[in-house]
């Protein structure tokens, strides 16, 4: 890919030279500048020149072949075949109207549901008596400032009202709990990956011409499935715990990923904790609305004993939850271009993951089986010990164990 200093100097030497080079010098000019360039050379210097790539390819011709000679009869300026835009004047108005984004809400607009490619802008315009190739439509939408674009990632959807004053919140709670060294973890569900010999987005250094060779399909495995990666990420002690599920993703399981955290790292490293605080999404297995995440959260604090205060990221803001730019975003960078073939392959990459930082990573496969669909009586809710924050109960509030009545007289 042609670098933008490149680009740069390439149109500015062009600028300078243009108003001296008759057809034959141009055409030899921008060939060998489009030589110098090399791959993309080509269509660069048709962009900057305005001359036609066969012309440039012409010019090549004229370099390879060292024998020929200048011609001795050189067009006037403005002769030769005219643009087809100025051969039709109103073909660019046409075009225009066609790609013309504030047009995309009109009903009446013949390519509302259909793709924007050169082919079918041609057969548009044909049908308003234009007769143009994909090539000419190609140089015209360049010509009125249209590049070939991707989608971008940027909205998050509805943004709700009281947004940034949940992150306010939030914010306030765990630098409480993290003065008193208290524990504060981020949870949340990786991206579900595929195990078996498919291919892994991203590239790594091998030797040339020995690639990884991975399935053509990525049709699941029925023998392997997909793994299930639920994530607990230690604010404080920057270090994380993945559980790679090989069933559903459940809030049994969320609640059974943070449990195997504190009874393999949590306990130890805070063994005077008095409570426990979780931020976590609104919505998945672990949203604020699911029924059962609570009440698994209540049977764990019944066993650590803990009050357990949990906090929701508000609607439409997942990305900004740590664990994934703190954690999830290093393991994807550590596992590119390395196919997933096995549970065990998943497990030993998690937790080969390290950064500048200095994070540390441990991860086990869960073999447990999670049904979905399982059911939460109002019974089994109301026997809750749970307390709603004043501050949007419904997206914090804190679970205590309950205290158990002895039986014995």
């Amino acid at each position: 890919m042609l670098r933008a200093d490149q680009v740069r100097a390439a149109r500015k030497r062009y600028r300078e030279m243009a108003p001296v080079l008759n057809e034959q010098s141009r055409r030899r000019f921008v060939a060998l500048e489009a030589l110098q360039l090399g791959r993309g050379g080509v269509s660069l210097m048709a962009r900057i020149s305005g001359l036609a790539r066969s012309t440039i390819y012409r010019g090549l011709s004229d370099l390879r072949d060292k024998a020929s000679a200048p011609l001795r009869r050189i067009r006037k300026q403005g002769g030769g075949r005219k643009k087809k835009a100025v051969e039709d004047p109103t073909l660019e108005a046409d075009l225009k109207k066609l790609v013309e984004p504030a047009t995309r809400g009109d009903p009446t607009q013949p390519l509302l549901w259909t793709s924007l490619s050169l082919r079918n802008l041609v057969n548009e315009l044909a049908k308003k008596g234009h007769k143009v190739c994909p090539t000419v439509v190609g140089d015209l939408l360049r010509g009125l400032g249209y590049s070939l674009q991707a989608n971008s990632k940027t909205r998050e959807g509805g943004q709700h009202i009281d947004r940034d004053a949940q992150f306010q919140y939030i914010n306030k709670q765990a630098k409480a709990f993290l003065a008193a060294d208290e524990p504060v973890v981020s949870v949340d569900t990786k991206k579900k990956e595929l195990v078996g010999n498919f291919k892994n987005n991203g590239r790594e250094w091998r030797p040339e011409g020995t690639p990884e060779f991975v399935n053509v399909h990525d049709f699941m495995d029925r023998k392997l499935g997909r793994a299930v990666p639920y994530g607990v990420y230690d604010m404080s002690d920057n270090v994380g715990w993945v559980s790679v599920g090989t069933n559903h993703d459940t809030a049994t399981f969320a609640v059974n990923a943070i449990r195997r955290w504190w009874q393999t790292m949590g306990r130890k490293r805070y063994p005077k904790a008095k409570r426990l605080m979780i931020t976590a999404d609104g919505g998945g297995s672990n949203g604020y609305r699911v029924r059962l995440w609570k009440i698994e959260l209540q049977r764990f604090a019944d066993e650590i004993k803990l009050p357990i205060s949990v906090c929701h990221l508000p609607p439409g803001t997942s990305k900004w939850n740590k664990i994934e730019h703190r954690l999830f975003s290093f393991i994807t960078i550590n596992w590119r271009g390395k196919p997933l073939r096995s549970f065990r392959t998943i497990v030993q990459l998690i937790a080969a993951t390290t950064t500048d930082t200095g994070i540390k990573v441990r991860a086990e496969i869960d073999t447990k089986k999670y049904p979905k669909g399982v059911k939460v009586s109002d019974a089994e809710m109301a026997a809750l010990n749970l307390s709603r924050h004043a501050f949007h109960g419904d997206w914090n509030y804190t679970i205590s164990p309950r205290v158990r009545v002895s039986t014995r007289r």
